[in-house]
């Protein structure tokens, strides 16, 4: 009969071990607990054998989250961006001193025992009945390893964190049988290798490849000694033995380490005492995870990136599914960008807008022929911080952008373009008269609108009659008026669906005369994706940012491809390279023209100065520029932009300027080839027009009219647009 101690009961001991007589499990459990033995008697052996069984067989282990790596078009890295950083190397990649660090600190008896160390079990529940408290608990690497994973699973949801980690006899149970399975299929390599992988060394790093680049900025394979004991020595508790914030701390627990290998015959007692004789030397590499961290301005085109993937399914089924497989990582997204262009995008617009200017200022370049995104930035850096934000000013609201900007002339192209197709002459004059009302009724998609708005030309010296080549040059107002207004307003419509042309808010165009002025807001990427049709012949092709993703595996996945199709007849899109090509040679947008390359492009500024852009394109490459307030409250007059000082601000005198130097710089060293054209004869050169294009030519004065390079009057309306030129939401 065992021994009874004073009292007539059993001793803690002999309970622990009477306790582990009729189950061992219960008693691992116990141990496991780090729980002095008198809190097992309310336990029964019988309950926990039950709970055991219940238990499915396999453990489903989720993919470790690893960091993505986000690369240009050139192999270069734009950013990692990571739910947890973490890369998975393999035991050959990992020193053999950090393996036998771990080993030595967290389980010493590893290779001996199985999923359970029941020597282990009986020395922790002795010395925590010995103490009254917990100094020690048994649970083996295995089953370690098994809780994280239970943590891994549960991702950054605190509740499920929480349950993972919470010390109940179920969750170690659940833990124990799991550990039980995995000592049987992996084997100790394997376990040791993933166990590694998976658990949390402090500072921001999972796993030993993360934490080696963390605390001493070199991979696993290269820590020394009192490197791998010091990382086997943060895991017991990463907050209490933080290198960084508690290095005296620290530097006792790597000791503790060094003993312990030396006791277990690791390493020699000299090279212990010789590795704890030398101080940590840290060289620390800080957390660099988000698109925060992007080189060249990158950053907004790397949440771009972000939301193309959440948005897309060939990336999953649902947004849920994509999300998490997007958290999950380990991926090598490798994307378009081209670095000379971004460098060149970003190089000129800090040239031209300062930060901390009133307004900002974004571009986006695109590859006519691919829908490849060469370029996109902004003048306001990507961050939090005062004069910083994370709205993509060059994209559509659904995918990080704001509302838009009115594009003001820079749509007229595009009613031109329509015009053609109908069989327009661009020989045809109208008389354009300095001021004149929309013609009304103008016919729809579906209806007809009907009105008695006005609208008028920049100087009351324009005065036709004008051609179409005279008038994009000096984007008179009062032609393309009368030009929708012939041919109505459902052409122009489906020519703006037909090149990718839509609002930025992702409401459907609003059919009214005045959308030949440029009064619907759209975003950079969308004017230039759509201008790059004129260059391609007519055929547009919709933006892509994404070349090729592989996964942590290293298997390729499906990614989105750009979609083309016709938007015009290369006859028309090569008419309308002839006018935009006047329109940089001769008219409104000669500060934009590129020397030594063909070019073409167009103008544009938006109710009030609120916006100003130029738009343009080469065969090899279309850009947009937009400056402007992105909360639509600063009118462009008497202001200083990039230190320039302006009464009021034109789309040639800002946007046309950065699109040139950006293009120039982009397409510094590429080929050159000429724009294809057609010849269009200039009545008004019989009449002895010559040229007006000069700077601020073409551009509307106060009055009630609106548009493009036109600066809007008073505040009358068009049914559907309220308050269009009194102010608000951009100009409207």
């Amino acid at each position: 009969m065992p021994k009874k101690r004073d009292g007539g009961g059993l001793s803690k001991t002999q309970q622990a071990a009477k306790f582990l007589g009729v189950s061992v499990l219960a008693g691992a459990v116990l141990a496991g607990l780090a729980l002095p033995a008198a809190g097992a008697l309310g336990l029964t052996a019988k309950g926990s054998v039950e709970g055991f069984d219940d238990i499915p067989a396999n453990l489903k282990t989720p993919p470790l989250s690893q960091r993505t790596r986000i690369l240009d078009a050139k192999g270069g890295e734009i950013a990692k961006v990571y739910s947890r950083d973490r890369t998975v190397v393999g035991l050959k990649d990992m020193s053999p001193y950090i393996r036998q660090a771990i080993v030595a600190i967290e389980d010493a008896r590893f290779y001996e025992h199985g999923a359970i160390d029941l020597k282990g079990i009986l020395r922790a529940v002795n010395k925590n009945a010995q103490s009254g408290g917990v100094s020690e608990g048994a649970s083996t690497l295995t089953q370690q390893y098994v809780k994280n994973v239970f943590v891994e699973e549960a991702g950054d949801n605190a509740d499920k964190v929480a349950q993972a980690t919470q010390q109940t006899l179920g969750r170690k149970v659940k833990e124990l049988k799991y550990a039980i399975q995995v000592e049987k299929e992996l084997g100790k390599r394997k376990i040791l290798q993933n166990y590694l992988n998976i658990t949390f060394f402090g500072q921001q790093a999972y796993g030993v490849e993360a934490a080696a680049q963390r605390y001493f900025s070199k991979h696993a394979k290269d820590l020394n000694l009192e490197e791998s004991a010091l990382l086997a020595g943060i895991v017991q508790s990463p907050t209490r033995y933080d290198p960084v914030n508690a290095p005296q701390e620290a530097t006792k627990r790597r000791n503790t380490v060094l003993q312990r290998m030396a006791d277990l015959k690791d390493v020699s007692q000299a090279q212990a005492d010789a590795a704890a004789k030398k101080p940590i030397k840290l060289a620390v590499s800080r957390p660099k995870n988000g698109c925060i961290t992007a080189t060249d301005g990158a950053g907004f085109f790397c949440d771009y990136i972000r939301k193309v993937f959440l948005n897309d399914k060939h990336f999953g089924k649902s947004r849920k599914v994509r999300l998490q497989r997007w958290d999950e990582g380990g991926m090598t997204i490798r994307t378009t960008l081209d670095p000379q262009s971004q460098k060149s995008v970003q190089a000129s617009l800090k040239d031209h807008v300062y930060e901390d200017d009133p307004v900002a200022g974004a571009a986006t370049i695109v590859e006519p022929g691919t829908g490849k995104i060469l370029g996109m930035g902004q003048s306001r850096p990507y961050g939090f911080r005062e004069n910083q934000t994370v709205i993509n000013l060059s994209v559509d609201h659904d995918m990080g952008g704001g509302a838009g900007y009115q594009p003001g002339s820079t749509f007229k192209p595009v009613i031109a373009a329509a015009a053609l197709e109908q069989g327009t002459n661009p020989e045809q004059e109208y008389p354009s008269p300095y001021r004149m009302p929309y013609p009304s009724p103008v016919q729809t998609c579906d209806g007809e609108w009907q009105g008695t708005d006005m609208t008028q030309n920049e100087n009351k010296e324009e005065v036709g009659p004008y051609a179409m080549k005279e008038a994009t040059a000096k984007s008179v107002n009062t032609y393309f008026v009368q030009l929708i207004s012939d041919i109505g307003i459902c052409p122009a419509v489906k020519m703006a669906q037909k090149m990718g042309i839509e609002r930025a808010d992702g409401k459907p165009l609003q059919q009214v005369p005045s959308m030949t002025l440029g009064v619907q807001e759209m975003s950079p990427l969308t004017m230039a994706a759509g201008y790059a049709a004129f260059a391609n012949g007519g055929e547009y092709c919709s933006p892509v940012a994404i070349e090729s993703i592989t996964d942590a595996r290293g298997r390729a996945l499906k990614v989105p491809q750009t979609s083309c199709r016709s938007a015009m007849s290369k006859r028309t899109a090569d008419t309308i390279n002839t006018l935009l090509k006047g329109v940089v040679e001769d008219g409104t947008g000669k500060e934009a023209g590129l020397q030594g390359r063909d070019s073409a492009g167009k103008t544009g500024t938006s109710d009030s100065r609120y916006a100003a852009w130029f738009v343009g394109y080469t065969p090899n490459a279309a850009g947009a520029v937009w400056v402007g307030d992105p909360m639509h409250k600063r009118k462009m007059y008497d202001i200083s932009i990039g230190g320039v000082p302006h009464d009021k601000v034109y789309g040639a005198d800002t946007p046309g300027p950065i699109w040139r130097d950006a293009m120039a710089g982009a397409l510094a060293d590429r080929p050159a080839p000429e724009l294809p054209t057609v010849p269009i004869a200039d009545p008004a050169k019989d009449r002895g027009h010559g040229d007006e294009g000069g700077k601020g030519r073409g551009k509307h004065k106060p009055g009630r009219g609106h548009g493009g390079d036109n600066k809007p009057g008073g505040g009358w309306s068009i049914p559907g647009f309220p308050d269009i030129l009194g102010g608000g939401n951009g100009g409207w």
